[in-house]
């Protein structure tokens, strides 16, 4: 019974300090320390470089044609307000807990090591299925980008791409390209990231401003064709659409003024996001009749078919390129430092906690999972890739939001850097009202066949898990590690660490 009741016992919140103050392995030396470089801008950056893809060039159409027509405005608001109470969430914890370990930190923080390890385990598959998706887009946008550009003298032979008829060789090597950058250190991997998501703003807002001049307000009418349910299923659909702030918080320990910086990093992104989302639905609305909106490329093509140049087609496909880069360097960006943090938490093997004295990145984990992505983005199709993603970003939000409620019960009185908005009631109104929306979801987007795969997943991370963090977990069995290592954690206890060797 004690057993069972120390897989569920969780991490106090004062003993993350110790993450953040010293790194030790199981021999009591330095594994490094993350590098403090980050501001509120590269994290504003890196949360819109998360969010914003392909998905605005080509989802904003989709619905508008065939789920919501000119009403997508309100599916996407539907949705930002949804994602909105989430991102709260996140900055009420990420202040408080300045960890880079994000959904799998809070929940270790408040239902204990056994659900940690399995949102954990569950956001690495997460990240690495969604960073290999997006590379094999990135592949398909740079064949279009090149043939546009080249006016059809290059385009990519399927021999060379388009799992699963042959190795995606695009994908691949584009990976691999971003894990060597990202291994070089996150400073320089923010500059190039900030340089990205300012290139795909400029292109965003010259389809917004420059395709007002199209525009035909005798388009919006119906407004709401397919009703009210074609505008809540449209907000089901667009949900994915701003997954990605969440990344930001796995850069905590990089951030120059985490507790500051973190929640405007979050909800100034997702805020941005959300105007800009709303604001190209309203354009393209007005561009041709919903039913008339192409469902490929829609942003470009309804733009030409409504008058607008036709070298627009290419500087979207750049934007899309552009914009697909960053996502892919956002999500390799936490990745590994979920992987990271389970590792200084004695769940994984602690060679994988090393961080690099030089470039202050998790080296091994960094190079780990980007050679896997690679992997995966060259030989698995996309689709099978793409529905993976969202329901485990769902469970991580969920989970963040039950933590919140955790907390205000079981530490009410703990400082709250920021805090949901609302006082006592809001803060917990706004987190159930996010569980129940994040459940709707789940429930009217999760297919049975990627349940199963997650399912799949989760059940080797459960074997994982007793294979070796049940036995060298560090809140666990801190008798294995020696006082460096687990900090307050056998301080408070009263343990003598030893030396292993």
């Amino acid at each position: 019974m004690d057993t069972f009741k120390s897989l569920f016992r969780p991490k106090p919140v004062g003993d993350w300090s110790d993450d953040i103050d010293g790194e030790f392995d199981s021999h009591g030396r330095k594994t490094g320390q993350y590098s403090k470089t980050l501001t509120a801008f590269d994290l504003t950056a890196m949360g819109i470089g998360g969010i914003i893809g392909a998905g605005i060039f080509t989802l904003t159409g989709r619905v508008a044609q065939a789920v919501a027509g000119p009403a997508v405005v309100i599916s996407y608001l539907i949705a930002g307000v949804v994602c909105a109470l989430s991102a709260l969430c996140y900055a009420e914890l990420s202040a408080m807990i300045p960890v880079s370990g994000s959904a799998y930190s809070y929940t270790y923080a408040t239902l204990g090591e056994f659900v940690a390890w399995i949102i954990g385990w569950d956001l690495i598959l997460e990240y690495m299925v969604g960073s290999a998706s997006v590379a094999v887009g990135w592949g398909q946008y740079l064949g279009i980008f090149l043939n546009t550009a080249s006016e059809g003298k290059i385009t990519f032979d399927k021999k060379l791409s388009g799992a699963p008829i042959a190795f995606d060789i695009p994908a691949f090597v584009g990976t691999i390209l971003i894990t060597i950058l990202l291994a070089s250190g996150v400073k320089m991997s923010s500059v190039v990231v900030n340089v990205l998501v300012l290139t795909k703003l400029a292109i965003v807002l010259m389809f917004i401003f420059g395709g007002i001049k199209y525009t035909n307000s005798a388009n919006l009418t119906p407004f709401m064709p397919f009703g009210a349910d074609g505008v809540f299923r449209g907000s089901i659909t667009v949900f994915f659409a701003y997954i990605g702030f969440d990344a930001v918080s796995t850069t905590a320990q990089e951030a120059k003024n985490p507790q500051r910086d973190l929640p405007i990093g979050i909800l100034a992104s997702l805020a941005i996001c959300t105007v800009l989302y709303i604001a190209v639905c309203l354009v393209l609305s007005t561009l041709l009749p919903y039913y008339n909106i192409p469902e490929e490329a829609a942003v470009a093509n309804a733009l030409i078919d409504a008058g607008g140049p036709k070298a627009f087609g290419g500087i979207l496909a750049f934007g899309a390129l552009a914009g697909l880069t960053s996502v892919m360097m956002v999500m390799m960006i936490g990745q590994p430092r979920i992987f990271r943090a389970m590792a200084h938490d004695g769940l994984f093997p602690e060679s994988f906690a090393y961080i690099h004295p030089k470039t202050r990145t998790p080296i091994v984990t960094t190079l780990i999972t980007g050679s896997i992505t690679a992997v995966a983005a060259g030989m698995l199709p996309i689709d099978v890739l793409a529905n993976l993603t969202s329901v485990g970003t769902l469970v991580a939000f969920l989970l963040a939001a039950v933590a919140v409620i955790v907390l205000r019960i079981r530490e009410p009185e703990r400082e709250r850097p920021f805090a949901v908005p609302g006082g006592r009631i809001g803060g917990f109104a706004w987190p159930l009202i996010s569980i129940a929306a994040i459940i709707v979801v789940l429930i009217k987007g999760g297919t049975t066949q990627t349940l199963l795969r997650v399912a799949i997943w989760l059940a080797v991370g459960i074997v994982v898990y007793f294979s070796h963090g049940f036995w060298w977990s560090k809140l666990r069995h801190p008798e294995k590690w020696p006082a460096e290592a687990t900090g307050s954690v056998a301080r408070a206890e009263g343990i003598e660490a030893v030396e292993k060797k």
